[in-house]
């Protein structure tokens, strides 16, 4: 099912949740605090609607009865790969938590769901979606753009203006989180299409029907569920460039189709019996050996040889030494923190890490690390690392590290709040973090704010004692 509404110039949101009345509750809460809803009460339908409307964010229960709500991320994220997801869940499990936002999620709830919070969460989730975007087009064109100084990306920049006047077919390859698709939407940037839309999939974990249908498009009844007719992505990319992340992991049912686009520049929607002719150039990504792929015989050959006309590899962050600091900053300025100062200890502290989550991970420990910081500067300290098995790795030296960082946060924000007397807006502007980042943290570790409270508030939602 899908309720269609009027957006409103504050952001639209799609609110995903198969119990009825507690949807109708949620979005009638969204719609009187200004917002346009959209609702749904399943994956299949959700996806269907996001893909048509394409709302600002997306409210999604975990559990919904067609799969598993973890399992709707990828597919939206293969449409919108910046659209906030807040998750709902009845199960308050600090470990479904991380696996949300691991995957991609924006934040988590717990139901019954605190309007108040709801209101900052999403007000929050479209701040940064705005920022993201301005972003994006800072990025590549205005005077803040990144200026490498490392060696190995300077040799990437190379390569890359070579290809401005180019409009063939490019490989990128690089370990995940080097940021293979910011260097995607670049090359389209300086390109002759770049006046064209700059369209991206990201086929990890899509089925192969799924890929197919987001690729290729439909005819109205090409199968259970096709209502209606849907333009495949090589259709909305006509005319300027299709990029596809991690390209290796693609059906092989789906390759020879793309074969096809590439060598005749056709295609045929599902359930059509026409061909359609389409004009675009396409960048693909991988951080899989493709050649490797190719003897195992689990990616054709001659789609490799289609693909890798023009191959960059992207660095690891581990391989650009003089970049880490300027990024950190870069990074700063990023998450609204221009003016926060990285500690000399904190400077050598990230120089000495390995950065198995490459660029992404540099951004994740700095968002924590203003979380966890005192004053305008970031300490060592203030640094913490996951290493792949999980295990938790502490910078500093001395008691603080035999703690764990679940501990140390309580007691930041405890202070913090102590500190402004249980106002919680003040206490997230003192620690410069977004409020509803303070207020799913107080709801996580149990803090009672009527033992921090001295004075009336009126700032702060109900629901939060």
């Amino acid at each position: 099912m899908g309720v269609l509404a009027t957006p409103d110039k504050l952001g639209t949101i799609l609110v995903v949740e198969d119990d009825a009345a507690l949807r109708s509750g949620v979005a009638g809460a969204l719609r009187r605090l200004g917002f346009g809803v959209i609702e749904a009460d399943s994956c299949e339908s959700a996806t269907g609607i996001f893909a048509a409307s394409r709302p600002d964010v997306v409210l999604t229960d975990l559990c919904l009865p067609d799969g598993d709500g973890l399992a709707l991320l990828p597919r939206l994220h293969a449409i919108d790969a910046h659209v906030p997801v807040l998750m709902m869940t009845g199960y308050g499990s600090i470990d479904l938590a991380v696996r949300a936002v691991k995957q991609g999620a924006e934040n988590f709830l717990t139901k019954p769901v605190d309007i108040g919070v709801l209101g900052a969460f999403v007000k929050d989730a479209l701040e940064r979606r705005r920022r993201i975007r301005s972003g994006t087009r800072r990025k590549f064109t205005g005077p803040r753009t990144f200026e490498p100084r490392s060696a190995a990306m300077q040799r990437v920049d190379a390569q890359v203006e070579k290809l401005r006047d180019a409009d063939c077919t490019v490989l990128l390859f690089g370990e995940t989180g080097t940021g293979k698709s910011m260097l995607a939407r670049r090359i389209h940037a300086i390109g002759a299409r770049r006046s064209g839309p700059f369209v991206d999939i990201n086929c990890a974990g899509l089925t192969k029907d799924f890929v197919e249908t987001e690729l290729f498009g439909h005819e109205r009844g090409a199968f259970t569920g096709a209502h209606g007719a849907k333009r495949g992505l090589l259709d909305v990319a006509n005319g300027g460039t299709l990029f596809l992340d991690e390209i290796g992991d693609i059906d092989m049912q789906v390759q020879p189709k793309l074969l096809k686009v590439l060598e005749e520049r056709r295609f045929r929607p599902m359930g059509d019996v026409r061909e359609r002719s389409v004009d675009l150039r396409l960048i693909v990504a991988t951080h899989h050996d493709l050649l490797q792929a190719v003897a195992q015989k689990t990616f054709r050959a001659d789609l490799y040889y289609r693909v890798s006309t023009i191959s960059v590899t992207m660095p690891s962050l581990r391989d650009r030494h003089e970049d880490i600091v300027p990024l950190a900053y870069h990074f700063l300025e990023d998450l609204g923190a221009s003016d926060v100062e990285l500690g000399p200890d904190a400077r050598r502290v990230l120089l000495g890490h390995d950065w198995p989550g490459n660029l992404r991970e540099l951004k994740n420990v700095l968002e924590r690390a203003l979380l966890l910081r005192s004053g305008d500067v970031v300490r060592a300290g203030d640094l913490h690392f996951d290493t792949p098995s999980g295990a938790r790795l502490t910078p500093s030296s001395g008691p603080a590290s035999s703690r764990t960082l679940s501990e140390v946060e309580r007691e930041h924000i405890q202070s913090a709040l102590a500190a402004e007397q249980g106002r919680v807006e003040a206490a997230a502007r003192r620690l410069g973090i977004p409020r509803s980042t303070m207020y799913q943290r107080i709801k996580d570790y149990g803090i009672r704010l009527s033992k921090l409270r001295k004075t009336e508030s009126g700032s702060d939602p109900p629901g939060t004692s």
